[in-house]
């Protein structure tokens, strides 16, 4: 296949992967807690990457070392375990539409911390992204006032913390094969997963043997292997097949995967959400369409 054509098929994988993952993490949640399911996660993730891309890490240098591990923290120890307990709260499909808002906290990021170039069009994109924000989190808890809708502050705090380490990648650790990079990243977090799993009771033999635990388990092996280690590994190639602007559109498709499976799993969905989650998009459209423009100006 043409790698113009194949590009669209990684593209679409990827969008089917991550939008998937949210509901993924609702299923884990039936039989572990939120520590369990994030530290499960992490760890299943991290023994794939090291066995696919070991011989990678030697390209990591001694200055990239302390950047490696800030990544690994924000960039997939934290947020892992941020999305978990949002999820204890609210819907799965809430918490991929509002973590679509990473494009536009990495504008805001990037200005503040590491000397983006200011423009208006990318500051109305994050305005409405907010806007949209917003009213998703109100109209959510009006629809389902038995969930507890501070909870939707986690899914943000997380987008902020990809948004950081999407700046922290950029800026300092670019010259890096992307597949060392999170293999490193991973290496990190393993013995700390370790630690948090244990700290659960999650090797406790009765615990295991419970057939909730393992159907939980199924659920968070798929996820680990195919939503985190795999789909870094396609969204790496893709990259190399087409650009960055290319690539990050997969950021329109998340929310529409992760709603569909959401209604298909009996979601409350109201239409004033849906107008929500689109002003998002739209706020992030947006904020993305001037770095478009400035590509095009620097390639010329």
């Amino acid at each position: 296949m043409k790698d113009s054509n194949l590009k669209w098929v990684y593209l679409f994988t990827l969008a089917l992967l991550w939008g998937s993952s949210f509901i993924l993490i609702k299923k884990g949640l039936i039989g572990l807690t939120p520590l369990q399911l994030g530290s499960f996660r992490t760890v299943l993730a991290a023994v794939f990457l090291l066995i696919i891309g070991f011989n990678k890490i030697k390209h990591v240098k001694k200055k990239h070392w302390p950047w490696i591990i800030i990544s690994g923290l924000i960039g997939s120890f934290f947020p892992t375990f941020l999305f978990a307990f949002a999820e204890t709260e609210i819907d799965s499909a809430i918490a991929a539409i509002l973590n679509s808002t990473v494009p536009l906290i990495a504008f805001v990021l990037g200005i503040l911390f590491f000397q983006t170039v200011f423009n208006k069009k990318q500051f109305l994109g994050v305005s409405i992204g907010l806007i949209g924000s917003a009213g998703l989190i109100l109209s959510g808890a009006n629809l389902n006032p038995d969930q507890n809708y501070w909870y939707a502050i986690l899914p943000i705090i997380a987008s902020a913390m990809y948004a950081f380490n999407a700046n922290i990648l950029k800026t300092y650790l670019e010259e890096l094969p992307a597949l060392g990079i999170a293999t490193a990243s991973f290496l990190v977090l393993l013995l700390p997963a370790l630690g948090v799993l244990a700290y659960t009771g999650f090797f406790n033999t009765e615990f295991l043997a419970q057939e909730e635990v393992q159907t939980s388990l199924l659920y968070i092996s798929v996820l680990a292997i195919l939503g985190t280690a795999m789909a870094k590994i396609i969204f790496n190639r893709l990259i190399q097949l087409s650009n960055a602007v290319f690539s990050t559109s997969v950021t329109y498709l998340i929310p529409v995967v992760a709603l569909g499976w959401g209604i298909f799993d009996g979601e409350k969905f109201e239409p004033i959400q849906l107008i929500a989650g689109l002003v998002i998009l739209l706020g992030v459209y947006l904020a993305n369409k001037k770095k478009k423009q400035q590509k095009k100006l620097t390639e010329n």
